[in-house]
Protein backbone atom coordinates (compact mmCIF):
# COMPACT_ATOMS: atom_id res chain seq x y z
CA UNK A 1 0.00 0.00 0.00
CA UNK A 2 0.77 3.50 -0.63
CA UNK A 3 0.06 5.98 2.28
CA UNK A 4 0.93 9.64 2.41
CA UNK A 5 0.80 11.16 5.65
CA UNK A 6 0.91 15.30 5.75
CA UNK A 7 0.85 17.06 9.19
CA UNK A 8 1.16 20.86 9.23
CA UNK A 9 -1.81 21.60 12.45
CA UNK A 10 1.35 23.06 14.97
CA UNK A 11 4.69 24.62 14.27
CA UNK A 12 6.04 21.18 12.12
CA UNK A 13 5.96 20.63 8.57
CA UNK A 14 5.77 17.34 8.39
CA UNK A 15 5.36 14.13 5.70
CA UNK A 16 5.56 10.80 5.55
CA UNK A 17 5.17 8.00 2.44
CA UNK A 18 4.61 4.79 3.46
CA UNK A 19 5.74 2.19 0.47
CA UNK A 20 4.45 -1.32 1.91
CA UNK A 21 6.80 -1.33 5.21
CA UNK A 22 9.29 0.86 3.51
CA UNK A 23 8.42 4.56 5.51
CA UNK A 24 10.14 7.58 3.72
CA UNK A 25 9.65 11.14 5.72
CA UNK A 26 10.49 14.82 6.03
CA UNK A 27 9.79 16.93 9.09
CA UNK A 28 10.95 20.42 9.60
CA UNK A 29 9.98 23.22 12.28
CA UNK A 30 8.60 25.67 9.58
CA UNK A 31 6.34 28.02 11.87
CA UNK A 32 4.60 30.33 10.02
CA UNK A 33 6.71 29.30 6.44
CA UNK A 34 4.81 26.30 5.84
CA UNK A 35 2.92 26.97 3.20
CA UNK A 36 6.56 27.97 1.41
CA UNK A 37 7.89 24.39 2.17
CA UNK A 38 5.19 22.11 1.96
CA UNK A 39 4.62 22.03 -1.80
CA UNK A 40 8.92 21.42 -2.33
CA UNK A 41 9.06 18.74 0.92
CA UNK A 42 6.16 16.87 -1.03
CA UNK A 43 7.98 16.53 -4.65
CA UNK A 44 10.94 15.78 -2.86
CA UNK A 45 9.49 12.75 -1.37
CA UNK A 46 7.73 11.79 -4.19
CA UNK A 47 10.38 11.55 -6.23
CA UNK A 48 12.51 9.85 -3.80
CA UNK A 49 9.96 7.18 -3.36
CA UNK A 50 9.43 7.48 -7.88
CA UNK A 51 5.52 7.75 -7.34
CA UNK A 52 2.95 10.02 -8.68
CA UNK A 53 0.28 11.23 -6.91
CA UNK A 54 -2.73 9.06 -8.62
CA UNK A 55 -0.04 6.12 -7.35
CA UNK A 56 -1.59 6.60 -3.61
CA UNK A 57 -3.90 4.23 -2.34
CA UNK A 58 -4.91 6.43 0.39
CA UNK A 59 -3.91 9.95 2.34
CA UNK A 60 -3.94 10.16 5.91
CA UNK A 61 -4.46 14.07 7.15
CA UNK A 62 -4.01 15.77 10.55
CA UNK A 63 -6.93 17.63 10.89
CA UNK A 64 -5.61 19.31 14.04
CA UNK A 65 -6.27 20.51 16.37
CA UNK A 66 -3.44 23.25 16.07
CA UNK A 67 -3.11 26.82 15.08
CA UNK A 68 -5.75 27.65 12.84
CA UNK A 69 -3.38 28.48 9.49
CA UNK A 70 -1.67 25.22 9.85
CA UNK A 71 -4.94 23.17 10.33
CA UNK A 72 -5.94 24.73 7.32
CA UNK A 73 -3.03 24.30 5.13
CA UNK A 74 -2.50 20.44 5.66
CA UNK A 75 -6.35 20.05 5.21
CA UNK A 76 -6.44 21.89 1.90
CA UNK A 77 -3.28 20.72 0.31
CA UNK A 78 -4.69 17.05 1.11
CA UNK A 79 -7.98 18.17 -0.76
CA UNK A 80 -5.90 19.68 -3.31
CA UNK A 81 -4.35 15.70 -3.70
CA UNK A 82 -7.40 13.72 -3.16
CA UNK A 83 -9.26 15.51 -5.34
CA UNK A 84 -6.75 14.29 -8.56
CA UNK A 85 -7.69 10.57 -8.38
CA UNK A 86 -10.60 10.71 -5.10
CA UNK A 87 -8.35 8.95 -3.11
CA UNK A 88 -9.73 7.74 0.39
CA UNK A 89 -8.38 10.21 2.97
CA UNK A 90 -8.07 9.05 6.63
CA UNK A 91 -8.60 11.98 9.23
CA UNK A 92 -5.77 11.77 12.15
CA UNK A 93 -5.80 13.74 15.36
CA UNK A 94 -2.78 15.90 15.28
CA UNK A 95 -3.36 15.38 19.06
CA UNK A 96 -2.97 11.24 18.70
CA UNK A 97 -0.22 11.74 16.23
CA UNK A 98 1.66 13.14 19.17
CA UNK A 99 1.01 10.98 21.41
CA UNK A 100 1.83 7.73 19.73
CA UNK A 101 5.20 9.60 19.00
CA UNK A 102 5.54 9.70 22.28
CA UNK A 103 4.96 6.29 22.90
CA UNK A 104 7.35 4.85 20.50
CA UNK A 105 10.08 7.10 21.61
CA UNK A 106 9.61 5.81 25.62
CA UNK A 107 7.75 2.70 25.69
CA UNK A 108 5.41 4.21 28.06
CA UNK A 109 2.04 3.01 28.46
CA UNK A 110 0.36 6.37 29.09
CA UNK A 111 0.65 9.75 27.72
CA UNK A 112 -0.82 13.62 28.66
CA UNK A 113 -1.03 14.83 25.01
CA UNK A 114 -1.22 18.37 25.33
CA UNK A 115 -0.46 21.27 22.61
CA UNK A 116 -0.56 24.97 23.49
CA UNK A 117 -3.29 26.74 22.08
CA UNK A 118 -1.99 30.27 22.59
CA UNK A 119 -4.43 33.07 23.46
CA UNK A 120 -3.80 31.12 27.25
CA UNK A 121 -5.16 27.79 26.28
CA UNK A 122 -4.34 24.47 25.51
CA UNK A 123 -5.61 21.41 23.59
CA UNK A 124 -5.26 18.37 25.64
CA UNK A 125 -5.94 14.52 25.57
CA UNK A 126 -5.05 11.52 27.01
CA UNK A 127 -3.82 8.34 25.51
CA UNK A 128 -3.35 4.50 26.55
CA UNK A 129 -1.09 2.32 24.93
CA UNK A 130 -3.47 -0.35 23.46
CA UNK A 131 -2.18 -4.00 23.29
CA UNK A 132 -1.53 -3.25 19.27
CA UNK A 133 0.51 -0.80 20.69
CA UNK A 134 -1.22 2.35 19.60
CA UNK A 135 -2.33 5.39 20.96
CA UNK A 136 -6.24 5.06 22.52
CA UNK A 137 -7.92 7.99 23.85
CA UNK A 138 -9.00 7.70 26.77
CA UNK A 139 -9.88 10.94 28.12
CA UNK A 140 -11.45 13.03 25.03
CA UNK A 141 -9.38 15.98 23.34
CA UNK A 142 -10.58 19.64 24.89
CA UNK A 143 -9.34 22.88 24.81
CA UNK A 144 -8.72 24.97 28.15
CA UNK A 145 -7.18 26.54 30.28
CA UNK A 146 -4.43 25.16 32.25
CA UNK A 147 -5.84 25.60 35.38
CA UNK A 148 -9.14 24.34 34.35
CA UNK A 149 -7.62 20.86 32.48
CA UNK A 150 -9.54 17.97 34.64
CA UNK A 151 -7.88 14.54 33.62
CA UNK A 152 -7.79 11.58 35.35
CA UNK A 153 -4.19 9.22 34.23
CA UNK A 154 -3.03 6.69 36.17
CA UNK A 155 0.81 6.68 37.18
CA UNK A 156 3.21 6.42 35.46
CA UNK A 157 2.73 8.54 32.70
CA UNK A 158 4.58 11.16 30.47
CA UNK A 159 3.51 14.81 29.56
CA UNK A 160 4.31 15.54 25.71
CA UNK A 161 3.94 18.48 23.74
CA UNK A 162 4.16 22.27 23.16
CA UNK A 163 1.30 23.09 25.98
CA UNK A 164 3.04 21.25 28.59
CA UNK A 165 6.17 23.13 27.78
CA UNK A 166 4.63 26.24 27.89
CA UNK A 167 2.17 25.63 30.96
CA UNK A 168 4.29 23.36 32.76
CA UNK A 169 3.70 25.03 35.94
CA UNK A 170 -0.03 25.48 36.14
CA UNK A 171 -0.45 21.80 34.97
CA UNK A 172 1.75 20.01 37.47
CA UNK A 173 -0.74 20.34 40.20
CA UNK A 174 -3.43 19.00 38.62
CA UNK A 175 -1.65 15.44 38.52
CA UNK A 176 -1.67 13.32 41.50
CA UNK A 177 1.81 11.98 40.61
CA UNK A 178 4.51 13.88 38.23
CA UNK A 179 5.29 12.36 35.16
CA UNK A 180 7.78 9.66 34.82
CA UNK A 181 9.19 11.62 31.38
CA UNK A 182 8.76 15.05 30.03
CA UNK A 183 8.79 15.84 26.15
CA UNK A 184 8.10 19.43 26.03
CA UNK A 185 8.81 20.68 22.45
CA UNK A 186 7.27 17.78 21.23
CA UNK A 187 5.35 18.19 18.24
CA UNK A 188 2.90 15.58 15.94
CA UNK A 189 4.84 14.00 13.46
CA UNK A 190 3.47 12.00 10.29
CA UNK A 191 5.27 9.20 10.75
CA UNK A 192 2.97 8.61 13.77
CA UNK A 193 -0.18 9.61 11.78
CA UNK A 194 0.81 6.78 9.54
CA UNK A 195 0.31 4.38 12.26
CA UNK A 196 -2.61 5.16 13.04
CA UNK A 197 -3.85 5.93 9.61
CA UNK A 198 -3.11 1.75 8.55
CA UNK A 199 -5.22 0.69 11.84
CA UNK A 200 -7.94 2.68 10.74
CA UNK A 201 -7.38 1.65 7.15
CA UNK A 202 -7.71 -1.95 7.86
CA UNK A 203 -11.01 -1.44 9.98
CA UNK A 204 -12.44 0.38 7.13
CA UNK A 205 -12.20 3.85 8.55
CA UNK A 206 -11.86 6.09 5.26
CA UNK A 207 -13.96 8.96 4.12
CA UNK A 208 -14.21 10.51 1.00
CA UNK A 209 -12.27 13.80 0.55
CA UNK A 210 -15.48 15.79 0.33
CA UNK A 211 -15.82 15.25 4.05
CA UNK A 212 -12.24 15.83 5.03
CA UNK A 213 -12.65 19.06 7.39
CA UNK A 214 -10.60 20.75 9.91
CA UNK A 215 -10.95 19.75 13.98
CA UNK A 216 -10.52 23.15 15.93
CA UNK A 217 -11.96 22.51 18.81
CA UNK A 218 -12.81 25.76 19.57
CA UNK A 219 -16.46 26.35 19.04
CA UNK A 220 -16.59 30.07 18.03
CA UNK A 221 -13.79 28.86 15.41
CA UNK A 222 -15.34 25.83 13.45
CA UNK A 223 -17.82 23.27 14.24
CA UNK A 224 -15.91 19.51 15.05
CA UNK A 225 -15.94 17.05 12.28
CA UNK A 226 -19.42 15.23 14.22
CA UNK A 227 -21.06 18.37 14.95
CA UNK A 228 -20.40 19.12 10.81
CA UNK A 229 -21.34 15.71 10.02
CA UNK A 230 -25.06 16.17 12.11
CA UNK A 231 -25.52 19.61 10.21
CA UNK A 232 -25.34 18.16 6.95
CA UNK A 233 -27.58 15.40 7.99
CA UNK A 234 -30.18 17.97 9.15
CA UNK A 235 -29.86 19.92 6.22
CA UNK A 236 -30.21 17.13 3.84
CA UNK A 237 -33.18 15.92 5.97
CA UNK A 238 -34.68 19.38 5.76
CA UNK A 239 -34.39 19.21 1.61
CA UNK A 240 -36.08 16.17 1.07
CA UNK A 241 -38.86 17.53 3.21
CA UNK A 242 -39.19 20.47 0.88
CA UNK A 243 -39.08 18.12 -1.87
CA UNK A 244 -41.54 15.68 -0.67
Amino acid sequence: MKLLAIDTATEACSLALALDDRVLSRHVVAGRDQTAVLLPMFHQLMSEAGIRVADLDAIACGVGPGSFAGVRIGVGFVKGLAFVRDVPIVPVMSLASLAQGALRRTGAARVLSCIDARMGEVYAAVYERGGDGLARAVDPPRVCRPDALKVVIAAPWIAAGTGWGTYREALRPHFTAAPMAEEPSALPEAVDAITLARDALARGESIPVAELEPVYLRNDVALTLEQQAQARRQKAASIRGEIS
